[in-house]
């Protein structure tokens, strides 16, 4: 009893088989093409290192950037890496004569992320939470009395496209002042770099010398370590977040705040300033503080929670 999980990403494709416990019983990956025809060939390519172990499917699932149609696996829309996906139907990549009769499901990266903690992880005893992945942006995926919420238009739970700032930043959705323009990998690094590039004094200069590229984790690391430029981007950022949760607490109010992707490998140094902020926030007409935890599924492939789409759609 197996589902096959594919999660397309912006750098790389990764497929597994997983059993209904949640076990990676095996898995593969290859960086994303840039067109459609080689996508699909490389996506052939990895199936065939399963060959042997792709029978008697439960389902197959997809978890995929952008705006999914979970019924019809259709992309609607892609921008940015994998944009050649738009107007294909997932289900078409994978299904051929062996597997005409296996399910298969699709969502939102995140929302496969929010089925992956509700059938293994932080959300298996929840009816309301929310869920953000933050890394180089900010995903989100809400759930509502014990259903994921989609919305009229498939949009529901894009929490990374909250407006902060009605004339900040362009966003790559079309907006400007998007929460993500302000709180993720991305951002924070931009802004730290542009500080060093004014000649603001910082411990990262060090990292920009070296052969590894500056990232996020860095940052939070050196603003525990107290550098002033660090501490500056970091304290904003998790403002801007803190705020954003504020609201959707007040709207949703969900029995906890599960975080995801690579940002939260900063652990504390993330999570408690977050927490301060959110607790002051909300704590006046909640009357009691929101739990943020971190993902329960290990897993950070994201195939575990596209194959909990099949477990649990």
């Amino acid at each position: 009893m197996t589902a096959l999980g594919i999660d397309i990403g912006g750098s790389s494709v990764k497929v597994g088989l997983v059993d209904r416990t949640g076990n990676i019983l095996a898995r593969h990956s290859a960086p994303t093409t840039d067109n459609l025809s080689s996508f699909k060939a490389a996506l052939r390519a990895l199936l065939a290192k399963l060959d042997g172990q792709l029978h008697d499917l439960d389902g197959i699932g997809f978890g995929c950037r952008g705006i999914i149609h979970h019924e019809s696996t259709l992309v609607e829309r892609l921008p940015g890496a994998a944009h050649f996906l738009e107007g294909s139907r997932l289900s078409d990549l994978v299904v051929d004569a062996r597997h005409a009769d296996v399910p298969v499901r699709a969502d939102n990266d995140a929302r496969a992320a929010l089925a992956g903690e509700l059938a293994f992880g932080a959300a298996r005893d929840c009816s309301n939470a929310l869920m953000l992945t933050l890394g180089t942006g900010v995903g989100g995926a809400v759930l509502v009395e014990g259903s994921i919420l989609r919305g009229a238009r498939g949009v529901g739970g894009h929490v990374g496209h909250l407006t902060m700032e009605p004339d900040g930043p362009l966003c790559v959705c079309g907006n400007r002042g998007c929460l993500e323009t302000y709180f993720s990998a991305r951002a924070m690094e931009a802004e730290v770099l542009a500080g060093l590039h004014r000649g603001v004094a910082s411990s990262l200069e060090e990292i920009l010398k070296g052969s590894s590229p500056l990232c996020c984790e860095d940052i939070f690391n050196a603003a525990a370590n107290g550098d002033r430029l660090a501490l500056v981007v970091r304290d904003r950022a998790v403002r801007y977040l803190g705020a954003a949760l504020a609201g959707l607490v007040h709207a949703f109010d969900p029995q906890r705040i599960i975080l995801g992707g690579q940002i939260i490998r900063a652990g504390a140094t993330i999570i408690e300033p977050l927490r301060k902020e959110l607790t002051w926030r909300t704590l006046c007409l909640l009357g009691e503080e929101v739990p943020i935890v971190t993902a329960g599924v290990a897993d950070q492939s994201g195939v575990v929670g596209a194959a909990a789409l099949v477990f649990r759609p």
